[in-house]
C-alpha cells in the first residue's frame, strides 16, 4: 500500500481502491465516509450519541406539533370533537411512520440503528465553503456530507411527511373534519419552510435546539394564556385545571421545555423550574393585562 500524500483543506480525502492497491487523487469522499487524520476517506461506522438522537428527536417534533396546532386552529372548537381527535391521531401516525421508514433507508438498512460520522465542529454541517483552492489555483471541490445521516435523514423525513399527509389527510378530511383542509393547506407551506431551515440552517439548529426548544415552550405557552377572553387569575387557574383541552397543551408546553432541559444535560433538579412559566404568567396576569391599563386610563380621563 502506497503511501498517502496530505490533501489540502478540512474535507478533502483520498479513497483507496483495492483492485491495484491504489489511492485517489484527493476529493470529496463517497456518501457514507469522511476523511481522517490520515486523510484517507474512512466509513462511517459510528453509533449517534444521545444528543444526536435527541436532536433527531427535536426534528421530529417539531413537524407533529405544527400539524397539531394548525389542526386545533382549523377545528375552531373549545374541547376536542371526535373529528379533531382522528385528524390529530392521523398527523401523529404520518410523522411515526415517516420517522421509522427514514431509519429504515439509513445505513445499515432494514435495522433501526444508524452508522454515522463523528461531528467535531460547525464547519461540518458546512462543507461548501471550505473547498480549497491550493495556491490560488484551481478550487478542489470536496463539498460533502461529513454529518452523515444527519442531514440527508432529515430531508427524506421531511418529504415523506408531506407524501404521508397528502395520502392520509384529504380522505379524513372530507369525511370527519371538513374545515381541517386549511391545516393541510398550511402544511404545504410550513414543510417547505422546515426543509429549506434544515438545509441553511441544519448547523446551527444543531447546536441551538435545546434552547430553541426551552424558548418556543414559553412563548407557545405564553400565547396560549394571552388569547383567553377572560384574563383573570381567578379564570386562568380554573380552565387550566378543569378543560381537558387547556390541560393538555399546558402538558404539551412543560414537555417540550423538559426535553430542552434535559437536552443540555443539566441536573435533573432543573425540571422543578418546567411549571415556572405557567405559574409566573398567571400570577402576573393583573399586571399585564391591557384591559386593566385602558380601564385605569379611562377612569382618569372621567376625573
Amino acid at each position: 500500500m502506497m503511501e498517502i500524500e496530505r490533501c489540502p483543506g478540512l474535507y478533502c480525502g483520498r479513497v483507496f481502491f483495492e483492485e491495484n492497491s491504489t489511492w485517489s487523487d484527493c476529493g470529496a469522499c463517497p456518501r457514507g465516509y469522511r476523511v481522517n487524520e490520515s486523510f484517507a476517506c474512512a466509513l462511517c461506522n459510528e453509533e449517534l450519541s444521545m444528543y444526536n438522537y435527541l436532536y433527531l428527536g427535536f426534528m421530529a417534533v417539531l413537524p407533529l406539533v405544527m400539524h397539531w396546532f394548525f389542526i386545533d386552529v382549523a377545528a375552531k372548537e373549545r374541547g376536542f370533537s371526535r373529528g379533531q381527535l382522528i385528524l390529530h391521531f392521523s398527523a401523529f401516525v404520518e410523522v411515526v411512520s415517516s420517522a421509522v421508514v427514514t431509519l429504515l433507508a439509513m445505513e445499515p438498512t432494514w435495522e433501526l440503528k444508524i452508522q454515522s460520522c463523528r461531528i467535531s465542529r460547525l464547519s461540518d454541517w458546512y462543507t461548501l465553503f471550505h473547498n480549497p483552492a491550493p495556491q490560488y489555483g484551481k478550487k478542489l471541490h470536496c463539498t460533502q456530507e461529513a454529518v452523515y445521516p444527519l442531514q440527508t435523514m432529515v430531508l427524506l423525513f421531511y418529504f415523506l411527511c408531506l407524501l404521508n399527509m397528502m395520502l392520509l389527510r384529504p380522505l379524513l378530511n372530507r369525511k370527519f373534519l371538513k374545515a381541517g383542509k386549511s391545516a393541510v393547506y398550511c402544511a404545504l407551506y410550513f414543510l417547505p419552510i422546515l426543509t429549506v431551515l434544515h438545509a441553511v440552517a441544519g448547523g446551527l439548529i444543531y447546536y441551538a435546539f435545546p434552547y430553541l426548544s426551552i424558548v418556543i415552550s414559553m412563548i407557545s405557552n405564553a400565547t396560549h394564556f394571552s388569547i383567553k377572553l377572560d384574563q383573570s387569575m381567578k379564570s386562568l387557574m380554573k380552565t387550566s385545571l378543569t378543560e381537558i383541552k387547556n390541560i393538555v397543551i399546558i402538558l404539551g408546553h412543560w414537555m417540550l421545555m423538559a426535553y430542552g432541559i434535559l437536552s443540555l444535560r443539566q441536573h435533573y433538579a432543573f425540571l422543578a423550574f418546567v411549571p415556572f412559566p405557567a405559574i409566573f404568567y398567571i400570577l402576573t396576569v393583573k399586571f399585564t393585562d391591557p384591559a386593566e391599563f385602558r380601564d385605569k386610563d379611562r377612569s382618569e380621563r372621567n376625573s
